[in-house]
């Protein structure tokens, strides 16, 4: 496919240089019919590309109807007043031809998704659908959201099934209940965003309220105009929840939080923009989403988004990412962005027909970067498991190795220095399973290793039964445990009991406090742990394509043979 669009593309381009004219004589009859010259342009074509001349001649033709279905749409528009809207679909419905739906423009976002539902055979409630890179609002006109005659809709499909499921009722019932679950999730993740842009406005102490802050590439935290506080902290709110869901490689989710995150950076001052690297993170991340959903097309603007992002870049990190450099002695995990523009770049341009400018970005440090970045993953995961193996937890290891920047010897110090990071953030099956009152055996190990009885029982407590950090935690602290997590050891061994009638109280509907409580912490579950999380990439996923794409532009020519 992709090496269709290239020749696409290629021949398009041909097509301009030499203005010619298909949906015209001598190319089209006066019955719309094709012409002899047709074949003529094949030749010359193939011949100037070196590949089959009998698909590129099937590609002119196509590039022909289209031409005339957009000519006869013209036409039709000016005198009834109906606009053709050409209709993206999600990869397992989609056909080699345009889909094109015909409406007028004064009807709703919803009878619009009723007629796309019904043409194409998707159930209503269970699709989404983005024009113009925004969402399409149910209760508002096609006109009043800017839609206009010929404009591109994707379909966005939160009910993934294939084209016998509905012959079988249970899985019809599982997929139902699954897009269902994922309409939820989206309704939850804007209440939860709204109800944190509304504490923003109110906000005095932005250090206890950590999801509030945003810095620029010094580390400065940025003074935010009250005005502009509630946008950016939706911006930054929808951003990172649509980059957790793209971690999840839940793209149709993702996307159109990515969307709401643009929407809402629009709303903030140009300087602010320009100041920090968020707002070309996004760029990238909207790119990268489009074409993860095999729907870069739809996406008119991803030149001027990834220009954006590269100035945006240059502006934070310097011409040679000097700044970076100055700033913290390397250009470090930032190259990962860079990898990314250079990719992305590269695939566009390889998509409009550039084959050498596509090579070139493609190949734009990236064996270097590959090779530094494979190198990193093989030694944190090396020294997460050498964590893991001394009895920490993995959440506790990532996030000691973070704080020693990938230092093994600082990270266990830390994890020494700091055991309630075990204890606050485990989040490990088999560790949790532990009982809270300790076995006699492991508080006989301990005591013969020669702490006290008493103390010993509580550290196990506190470790839920795990003797080695329990062994290395009192050791560290001279036979004793440090004061909070002795708290935290009388808080485990005095667990009230609940009455039957508390039980019973506590067992009704869920208020409204607490589903705003729950849409609040799913918001912060996905916001990351440390301000650098979204440059911590394996970059698997953009190794696998680099090759794929270069092996594309090292094989123009055989490769369009083969089509």
């Amino acid at each position: 496919m992709a090496q269709k669009k290239y020749l696409q593309s290629k021949l398009t381009q041909f097509l301009r240089e030499d203005r010619i004219q298909l949906w015209k004589p001598p190319y089209t009859d006066e019955n719309k019919e094709v012409g002899l010259a047709l074949k003529e342009l094949a030749k010359k074509y193939s011949d100037k590309l070196e590949c089959c001349e009998h698909e590129v001649e099937k590609i002119i033709e196509e590039i022909r109807c289209k031409a005339i279905e957009r000519g006869t749409g013209n036409e039709n528009y000016k005198t009834t007043g109906i606009a053709t809207i050409e209709v993206f679909l999600p990869p397992r419905l989609r056909k080699d031809r345009k889909n094109l739906l015909e409406t007028r423009l004064h009807i709703t976002g919803r009878e619009l998704r009723s007629k796309v539902a019904e043409t194409f055979g998707f159930q209503e409630n269970y699709i989404k659908i983005v024009i113009n890179k925004k969402q399409l609002q149910l209760g508002k006109t096609l006109e009043e959201q800017g839609v206009t005659h010929n404009v591109k809709a994707m379909v966005l499909e939160l009910k993934h099934s294939e084209e016998d499921v509905r012959k079988n009722f249970q899985v019809e019932e599982e997929e139902q209940n699954e897009a269902e679950l994922k309409e939820k999730r989206i309704q939850r993740t804007k209440r939860g965003l709204e109800i944190l842009a509304e504490r923003a406005e109110m906000v005095v102490d932005p250090e206890t309220t950590p999801y509030l802050d945003i810095a620029n590439q010094t580390g400065r935290s940025i003074r935010i105009p009250p005005s502009e506080r509630k946008a950016l902290m939706l911006a930054m709110g929808y951003h990172e929840k649509g980059r957790a869901f793209l971690k999840r490689q839940e793209y149709g989710i993702a996307l159109p939080c990515l969307l709401d995150a643009d929407r809402y950076f629009c709303e903030c001052c140009r300087e602010l923009l320009d100041t920090v690297d968020n707002y070309a993170v996004l760029q990238l991340d909207i790119v990268w989403c489009y074409f993860r959903l095999g729907q870069l097309e739809c996406l008119d603007d991803a030149e001027k988004k990834l220009n954006l992002a590269q100035k945006c870049f240059k502006n934070c990190y310097g011409e040679n990412h000097q700044r970076l450099v100055h700033i913290k002695g390397n250009c470090g995990k930032e190259k990962v962005l860079f990898l990314r523009l250079y990719l992305l770049q590269g695939i566009r341009n390889y998509h409009s027909g550039n084959g050498e400018e596509a090579r070139e970005y493609l190949n734009k440090e990236l064996a270097q970067i590959r090779r530094e970045e494979k190198e990193k993953k093989r030694r944190r995961l090396e020294s997460i498991n050498t964590l893991k193996g001394m009895g920490y937890s993995v959440h506790a290891a990532k996030q000691a190795l973070h704080q020693a920047s990938g230092n093994l010897d600082e990270a266990l110090k830390i994890l020494l220095s700091n055991p309630q990071m075990w204890w606050l953030n485990d989040s490990d099956p088999e560790t949790r399973n532990h009982l809270e009152s300790p076995s006699q055996e492991s508080v006989n190990q301990l005591v013969y290793m020669g702490f006290d009885t008493v103390v010993a029982e509580a550290a196990l407590r506190v470790f839920r039964g795990n003797v080695q950090l329990a062994a290395q935690t009192l050791a560290h602290n001279g036979g004793s445990l440090p004061v909070d997590l002795q708290l935290s050891a009388e808080d485990l061994s005095s667990t009230p009991s609940t009455s039957p009638s508390d039980s019973a109280g506590t067992s009704s509907a869920s208020t409204d406090e607490d589903m705003e409580t729950e849409a609040v912490n799913e918001i912060l579950e996905d916001i990351p742990e440390h301000e650098e999380d979204y440059l911590d990439s394996t970059l698997e996923d953009e190794e696998i394509i680099i090759a794929e794409y270069l092996s594309y532009v090292e094989n123009i020519k055989s490769a369009a043979k083969k089509i």
